[in-house]
């Protein structure tokens, strides 16, 4: 092999430097054809030479350089792409933009009326309940409307009116950086941005729809004069109490015509129109005066108003309130859609989205179930004393969904009062949250208490607890104490297991507070602790015959709970959509949480199905169901009667009292009302008709939780019950024969004579409010406003708020 310097390259060198030929050898001292020395070619140094010119560290030099000059070529190219693409990109935005601006076409003004109407459907989504902002509305030239009133608007929301494009610059950098971060995506608008969004788009918030409404606005900016804007959004603004346009509004607020505002009267109607409920001034003087004064220096600040008249200018006195519908039925299923407009609000909507959105929503509230509620009330109630107040509440115990919902007859205007949100005692109607309590220790529906009457409990001494008629049961199971509704059984069972317990898991069970709101509209119970003495705020043993006050809905939904464990909270809205369809809401019920486990479920159910027909209010066919009664007593007389049950598919409340608890409650002939009595045929008459052609549903026939883990009694030996000489049928004897016996009336509870009379709450007195203009009642001498509950009063007390127990069945 040739010899070669390891450090000189094996492949060709560049430059006339040539490989050595192939016959060449490296030797010592010459010879063999090795040039000669003369000739500048060293036989060692030639290698080096070509190393130092040729080698790595000669090619790294030149590389280096060369990269250098690529990586600058490189930044030169993707900078040059980088500013086409962006070039393109404008150009494509530019050609879309002048498309879609080609292609937006302005709606026809006179469609606004239209869009702005929101109709209330029931569960079908088709049938019609309501039609809001349908009303109180007159359009009216920008001539007629008075030039302070015109500036008074302009001051508040859009001084630049008639230089701006159309637009907000500022808006619509706040729009885009609040999409970006996820904010709000409302903004300062212009007002012909805000005219188009209320006029014509939906109250979807999105960016979509927010560029939208900036094409839109340019384009009728564009097409149309400033006045005319003007005057089509004065005519389309919602100013509250159902006034829809400038012109309604200033004879709702001021009693007069738009072309009679003053400056001061137009700053008022300027304030409102960001947030008419907010800054009505009969609601929030101060927040109105604050607002209206703001309105009065920006007009000053554009020199609309001297400074002479601004200090000069008083808050001018506004009309009241007066007692329109608003488009909410008069019939009663007006209150169905106080409930909804209520829920919504609840969840964020204003309320110019909900009367003046256009919206299309659609209730939980099947047309069918609120037929049957509105009808077996009329029926059994026809020719039956007027003072006596009924309400019932049908829920769905799946979902939590409210299917049928009746508080009165009366849904808006005078004389409505929502009784299905009355605070009431429910009696004996609250029995099975203390058996399941009870059954949650191990205690068994099997297990045997005494129901001997009268009875004496540590709780309470020397004012003994009394059964129904005179009923007494020294050794009755539990299931055939709930059966016949005995009052010593069942307050003894609370006092046993513990009545603080017993509160827990109703308040878990009807999705209670645990203390009613501080607000007037609660009457002496405002603040107060739930389901516990108002006065002393605990909870004695007569929470386990329904001392403490609850309303229809609450047992509706509490029994509901029952039925499957699970606790959902009611709710009456399932869908809400604009007037294009675009969906903004859809809701099939909360996940629920766990109350009570299945076997307890199972047993106090199981425990419930022999009360229908023991109280003669079996369903048709024979059809399972579980339920109970209630009665409410003071002294000899009645002031409340409950019937309230449910199968697997729906849970019903029946309530029935009047407003006085003064006055007992009788029927035509004079006769006490139970709760199997009248609220009992309502009930039956109720759930056989919207149970009629559907499944039958089985109930538990037997008992899963054995054994007494608490204070029993031995069974009885050779003693049946005593029986009671008025009308309480007698009880078995022995726990496997259950309770047949029928009396001869339909009705079989009575109330006890007690020792120290108990009163039951009656709704509280209100004053009509901005949506009903409602009234209702007050044998307290008072009124309060519930504005949690329009439509329907709640409050009072029970008297009895020391002594403890009253007549419960």
């Amino acid at each position: 092999m040739p010899p070669h310097d390891e450090t000189s390259p094996v492949g060709p060198r560049s430059g006339s430097v040539r490989r050595p030929p192939s016959g060449r050898t490296a030797g010592g001292s010459g010879g063999g054809g090795r040039p000669a020395a003369g000739r500048g070619r060293p036989p060692a140094g030639r290698g080096g030479r070509t190393a130092s010119r040729t080698g790595p560290a000669a090619r790294g030099s030149r590389t280096a350089g060369g990269t250098a000059r690529t990586r600058k070529q490189r930044r030169k190219r993707r900078l040059k792409a980088l500013l086409g693409v962006v070039a393109g990109a404008f150009v494509l935005l530019g050609v879309f933009v002048g498309v879609v601006y080609a292609t937006t076409e302005v709606p026809d003004p006179n469609s606004v009326q239209n869009a702005q109407t929101t109709v209330v459907y029931y569960a079908d989504g088709t049938t019609e309940m309501a039609r809001l902002g349908a009303e109180n509305r007159t359009n009216v030239p920008l001539s007629e409307v008075s030039e302070p009133a015109r500036e008074a608007i302009l001051a508040a929301e859009n001084r630049s009116f008639y230089s701006d494009p159309g637009i907000s610059a500022t808006g619509i950098v706040r729009a885009a950086w609040n999409n970006l971060t996820g904010g709000s995506t409302q903004g300062g608008s212009t007002i012909t941005q805000q005219y188009v969004k209320n006029a014509f788009l939906t109250s979807e918030q999105t960016f979509s729809r927010k560029f939208q409404e900036l094409f839109l606005a340019v384009k009728l900016d564009n097409e149309y004069e400033k006045n005319e804007i003007l005057e089509n959004y004065l005519n389309t603004i919602y100013f509250g109490r159902g006034a829809y346009g400038i012109e309604a509004a200033a004879n709702t607020y001021f009693d007069v015509p738009a072309s009679q505002l003053t400056a001061q009267q137009g700053a008022v109607l300027a304030v409102l129109v960001r947030s008419p409920s907010t800054y009505d001034p009969e609601s929030n003087p101060e927040g109105a005066t604050d607002r209206w004064g703001l309105v009065l220096d920006a007009m000053v600040d554009e020199g609309w108003l001297t400074e002479q008249e601004r200090q000069a200018s008083v808050f001018p006195p506004v009309m009241p309130r007066t007692g329109s519908n608003l488009g909410i039925p008069s019939e009663s299923q007006g209150l169905v859609v106080q409930r909804v407009i209520a829920e919504l609000e609840a969840k964020g909507y204003d309320e110019q989205q909900i009367r003046a959105g256009g919206l299309r929503i659609t209730s939980t509230v099947d047309k069918r179930y609120q037929d049957a509620a509105v009808s077996a009330v009329s029926e059994v109630m026809d020719g039956q004393p007027e003072n006596l107040r009924e309400a019932l509440v049908s829920v769905d115990p799946a979902t939590g969904a409210v299917r049928a919902y009746y508080g009165g007859p009366i849904g808006a205007g005078d004389g409505a009062v929502d009784y299905a949100q009355a605070l009431r005692q429910p009696g004996s109607s609250v029995k099975p949250y203390v058996l399941a309590t009870a059954l949650e220790d191990g205690i068994g529906v099997n297990a045997r208490r005494d129901g001997s009457s009268p009875q004496d409990f540590a709780d309470r001494p020397g004012l003994p607890v009394r059964n129904s008629g005179g009923a007494s049961c020294a050794s009755c199971t539990l299931r055939e104490s709930l059966t016949r509704s005995l009052n010593t059984t069942f307050y003894g069972l609370a006092y046993e297991v513990g009545a603080e317990r017993v509160r827990q898991n109703v308040l878990e069970a009807t999705g209670l507070p645990e203390a009613w709101p501080d607000e007037p509209a609660y009457g002496t119970l405002a603040g107060s602790n739930t389901l516990a003495d108002p006065q002393t705020g605990g909870t004695g043993a007569s929470i386990g015959i329904g001392q403490y006050e609850m309303r229809p809905i609450d047992q509706a939904h509490g029994f509901a709970t029952l039925a499957t464990g699970v606790e959902h909270e009611p709710y009456f809205v399932a869908r809400v959509t604009d007037s294009e369809g675009t969906v903004l809401l859809e809701y099939n019920g909360d996940a629920g949480d766990r109350v009570f486990e299945e076997d307890v479920v199972n047993d106090v159910t199981y425990a419930m199905t022999d009360v229908a027909a023991y109280s003669r209010r079996s369903l048709d066919g024979g059809r399972e169901v579980a339920s109970k009664t209630g009665t409410q007593g003071q002294g000899e007389d009645n002031s409340d009667a409950w019937m309230v049950g449910f199968t697997p598919s729906i849970s019903t409340a029946v309530w029935m009292g009047n407003d006085s608890p003064a006055q007992p409650i009788e029927d035509v002939n004079g006769r006490i009302i139970y709760g199997s009595g009248l609220p009992g045929a309502i009930w039956q008459e109720y759930m056989n008709t919207v149970l009629d052609g559907t499944p039958e549903e089985d109930l538990p026939d037997r008992a899963l939780i054995r054994g007494d883990t608490g204070e029993g009694v031995p069974a009885p030996q050779t003693e049946a019950p005593t029986r009671s000489p008025q009308t309480q049928a007698p009880a078995p004897s022995t726990p496997s024969t259950p309770p047949v016996a029928v009396p001869e009336e339909p009705v079989t509870e009575e109330p006890v004579e007690q020792p120290v009379v108990e009163e039951p709450v009656v709704p509280n007195g209100g004053t009509g409010d901005e949506d009903t203009g409602n009234t209702s009642p007050n044998p307290n001498g008072g009124g309060a406003t519930n504005p949690e509950n329009p439509g329907g009063v709640i409050g009072g007390q029970s008297a009895e708020a020391t002594a403890g127990a009253g007549a419960a069945n």
